[in-house]
């Protein structure tokens, strides 16, 4: 299992709309992203400071994505 790179909300919503997850709504400063198949997850975006690794191992957990594919939409 490979580590968990150090990133931001607004570079996690960029990799996930690579896959086909578009921006459904924004509610304050939580950004919920919807996949055409059902998938959804919430990203929180506050400026100049990076998700942690619990978050976002949920944020790929939601997205039934690996460490390893997100990497390479980085």
């Amino acid at each position: 299992m490979s580590k968990l790179p150090s990133v931001t909300g607004n570079q996690i919503i960029k990799a996930l709309q690579k896959i086909g997850f578009a921006v459904a709504r924004v509610r304050g400063s939580h950004h919920i992203l919807m996949h055409p198949d059902g998938r959804r997850t919430v990203v929180p975006v506050h400026s100049g400071e990076d998700i942690g690794t619990g978050l976002l191992s949920q944020i790929l957990k939601d997205c039934q994505i690996t460490r390893d594919e997100f990497k390479e939409l980085l």
